[in-house]
């Protein structure tokens, strides 16, 4: 963790843990490239994405380890993600095809929700009661499509009674857009200038980490954590900007117990 700032994890090793006042019978975690993974470079070890270039047999059985390293409930549902705003209510029913959509939630205990990413932010909601979860994948794109108000809009809990935790994500300093990226989130927003430094004519350092927090706070989420992370420049996770198009994703889960 960058100096200054507070843990956000247990550190397992091979994971993260999010360090939230989240109820006993919500779980979650993110894994990161330690697992003793089938990935062999340049994905090695424990590449779970699916499109990342990497043969699908391996990454079915990165994911078939995942469920016994980790002790899931059931198999994680994962998601076609595409950058778009779309929300999904999951349910223990069982599916073969990932559905598209950037967003899931859940009140039923065993579903295990899945995000993965490679620099975008992955969001983990808990109700305090734990009653309900959800999982939202929060790149820019995400951000400026509302996907943080498409899903959060379907839960039946209030938003003060949400807790939200900010998971690996590419830092400001390590993530540079153009003015038209900045350009978006300031018509929105106004308060959205906060999130962007300038670096050169035209270019900005882009905090995804305050982004995330502005829209969240928009709707009354206030008790949000996590954050402080760097996926560029911290080794254990995938970076698309670091590593490219032949970039392995990391996954961020999050379920309720019995």
């Amino acid at each position: 963790m960058p100096t200054g700032v507070a843990p956000a994890v247990a550190d397992s090793g091979a994971w993260v843990v999010p360090v939230w006042p989240a109820p006993a019978s919500v779980h979650a975690l993110t894994t990161t490239r330690l697992l003793p993974g089938n990935s062999q470079a340049p994905f090695d070890a424990f590449n779970l994405g699916l499109r990342s270039g990497e043969d699908a047999g391996i990454v079915l059985a990165n994911r078939a380890l995942l469920g016994r390293a980790c002790a899931l409930p059931a198999p994680p549902r994962w998601l076609r993600q595409v950058h778009g705003n779309r929300s999904l209510r999951l349910t223990a029913e069982a599916l073969d095809a990932e559905l598209e959509a950037d967003a899931a939630f859940t009140a039923q205990p065993g579903v295990v929700l899945a995000i993965l990413t490679a620099d975008c932010l992955p969001i983990l909601v808990c109700a305090d009661d734990g009653t309900e979860i959800a999982a939202v994948h929060a790149g820019w794109r995400g951000l400026a499509n509302g996907v943080v108000e498409s899903c959060l809009g379907r839960l039946r809990s209030a938003p003060e009674k949400l807790l939200a935790w900010l998971g690996p994500a590419i830092a400001a300093v390590s993530y540079e857009v153009g003015d038209e990226v900045r350009e978006i989130f300031v018509n929105q927003a106004p308060s959205a200038r906060l999130a962007f430094s300038v670096t050169r004519a035209g270019h900005w350092h882009c905090d995804l980490y305050t982004l995330a927090r502005q829209r969240l706070a928009a709707l009354g989420v206030t008790r949000i954590h996590g954050g402080g992370f760097d996926t560029f420049t911290d080794a254990r996770f995938y970076s698309y900007r670091r590593d490219g198009v032949r970039s392995g994703r990391f996954a961020s889960l999050i379920w309720i117990g019995p």
